[in-house]
């Protein structure tokens, strides 16, 4: 915390006053990440969240998922690292990934709901089920190992991702 008060030519006191620890530092710095912007308007009433619940062509929501995915995942990656892996050492960072993975998860079903509103989910295939295989194919640690550990280029990811996403969740065209 003295280093970010330094290089933010604030004090400690006031770091520890606006943030309290690591943990809520790390928080307000993921919030910031994920958003994008200094908008407190949550994720589902983000622009780019609202254009996916909104296109009417199944194939195309897909898409405008993937990249949205990756935009997002290019911004917050590395973070997620810092927080995934000190999570294993820390109470409340463990505290704060398992809010991720809950409000991930959550995110993702409405996407899959809006899919299976539309009747396009494959057949055979439930809302719980298509959400837990959209919510493990975008999951940060997909994203991690294939761009991060296997060097795919963003794009790659976010083709790979669309494609596979279509195969797994969409009925037959």
């Amino acid at each position: 915390m003295g280093e970010v008060a330094a290089r933010a030519d604030l004090s400690l006191k006031t770091v520890y006053n606006a943030y309290t620890s690591k943990a809520g530092l790390l928080r307000a710095v993921w919030d910031l990440s994920l958003k994008g912007d200094l908008d407190d308007a949550p994720v589902a009433e983000r622009p780019w969240y609202t254009a996916v619940l909104s296109e009417p062509d199944p194939q195309r929501q897909v898409a405008v998922t993937a990249e949205n995915s990756r935009i997002v995942k290019t911004r917050i990656g590395p973070l997620l690292k810092v927080i995934r892996d000190a999570a294993s050492v820390d109470d409340d960072l463990a505290a704060l990934w398992e809010l991720i993975q809950t409000d991930f998860w959550a995110n993702q079903r409405v996407i899959v709901e809006s899919l299976a509103a539309k009747g396009a989910l494959r057949p055979g295939l439930d809302v719980r089920r298509a959400t837990d295989l959209l919510w493990m194919l975008n999951h940060p640690d997909v994203w991690l190992l294939l761009v991060d550990r296997r060097g795919w280029s963003p794009t790659d990811w976010e083709n790979w991702f669309a494609e596979t996403c279509r195969e797994q969740l969409l009925a037959p065209r």
